[in-house]
């Protein structure tokens, strides 16, 4: 792929998206003992880089006369880049979705003009249908990852990057099918090779991963992570030769990491910020890159379209990670003051006790015995081992701890 597709790109989204910040974070680079920026594509129109890859696409499309009914499968960030570049050019669009794609989702994608077509139980049948669709009709697909102008229209936030950052040593990238980083990897060597360029996988989706290591296009069986914008079993032929030849170097990172970085993002920046985009933090914060120490380091928050009713669960994961939340189970007496007791403790840490559950029908228990579950905050993973050590000096015997 020529520089000149994606400076072309450029102009066709010039005053149509918005050119989102890289901003600076203390608290982060000094977590991560380099000089940490960020790259707030979760500000973008639709709430993701999205748009930039299908609006170019589309916009083409409609520079040579040529607007057919536009389809195209997706379950969330696609969808609505889609549906918000189809009416912006005029065109029609249908976007076929899972059935368990979330309401939100699917009220914010027609609210940018799409229809909407339900299919299927994940991605991979509402493909199938979406192609179905486009033989039946005559229509046109818009691919999610592996089409030159999408990967294209992806590519200008490498400009943006570089035009905001000239001295940056490295970017991290998210990556799911690989066409935003395909895009921003050929873009940034093209324009400066002195600049890393990096992709993040959630482990549980490795497949750009395994693919950039094995140099050819590996599927993986299954894609099973919290961050649903990069769970991608097969990426696609294009993405994976342009990520061969042009990006640095792949990592992984789990969904305890990726959690983490959400919170993170949410209590020091108060940018929400979804399991996807969180995953080039996360990498940066967990020295997946060692390499990267004392570096001016750009990581792109790729989007922050996280369902509201997700938020809380990611949240708890994250504060377990980090220590802040802590389950434990322990074997008492079943009399008056016992649960009194075991609460003054707790308290006399200063732990605060978020749920409590008193178990008297576990079958190992001893007559007259009962099991206490119990989940508190604490301040640390420190902070949390004091308290356990304070109830097992109090004779509290710890049957499980997490």
């Amino acid at each position: 792929m020529e520089l000149a597709q994606i400076e072309q790109a450029a102009r066709r989204l010039e005053g149509v998206i918005h050119k989102t910040p890289v901003n600076t974070s203390r608290t982060f680079s000094e977590m991560a003992g380099a000089e940490i920026f960020l790259k707030c594509e979760n500000l973008q129109k639709t709430g993701s880089f999205k748009v930039r890859g299908a609006f170019n696409k589309i916009a083409r499309m409609a520079e040579e006369g040529s607007l057919p009914q536009l389809v195209a499968a997706s379950a969330g960030n696609h969808a609505q880049g889609v549906a918000y570049a189809a009416s912006t050019v005029g065109a029609r669009s249908t976007i076929v979705m899972p059935r368990s794609t979330p309401i939100a989702k699917i009220s914010a994608t027609e609210g940018y003009g799409a229809d909407i077509v339900l299919h299927g139980s994940g991605y991979d049948e509402a493909y199938e249908q979406a192609r179905k669709i486009c033989e039946e009709q005559g229509a046109t697909f818009v691919h999610p990852f592996d089409d030159e102008d999408v990967i294209a229209g992806q590519g200008t936030i490498g400009l943006e990057v570089l035009q905001a950052m000239p001295t940056a040593d490295a970017i991290l990238v998210p990556a799911g099918g690989g066409g935003l980083l395909a895009g921003i990897a050929c873009c940034v060597k093209q324009v400066n090779p002195r600049v890393k360029v990096y992709g993040v996988q959630a482990a549980g989706a490795d497949a750009v991963v395994r693919s950039f290591k094995e140099k050819h296009r590996v599927t993986t069986e299954i894609a099973a992570t919290i961050a649903d914008g990069i769970a991608v079993r097969t990426p696609g032929e294009l993405t994976t030769s342009l990520i061969q030849e042009f990006a640095d170097g792949m990592v992984t990172v789990s969904d305890e990491e990726i959690a983490e970085a959400i919170l993170l993002l949410l209590e020091r920046t108060k940018l929400v910020v979804e399991p996807a985009g969180a995953a080039s933090l996360a990498a940066v914060l967990n020295q997946k890159l060692p390499q990267l120490a004392g570096k001016r380091v750009v990581c792109l928050l790729s989007g922050g379209n996280i369902d509201v009713g997700f938020i809380h669960k990611v949240v708890e994961k994250g504060l377990i990670t980090r220590g802040r939340l802590m389950r434990f189970q322990t074997v008492m007496k079943d009399a008056p003051g016992s649960l009194q007791r075991c609460s003054a403790i707790i308290a006399e840490c200063g732990a605060n006790v978020i749920m409590v559950q008193h178990d008297r029908m576990h079958t190992n228990l001893q007559l007259g015995d009962a099991i206490l579950h119990v989940a508190c905050e604490v301040s640390s993973v420190e902070h949390g081992k004091q308290l356990i050590a304070a109830l097992e000096k109090e004779g509290y015997r710890i049957i499980s701890e997490s």
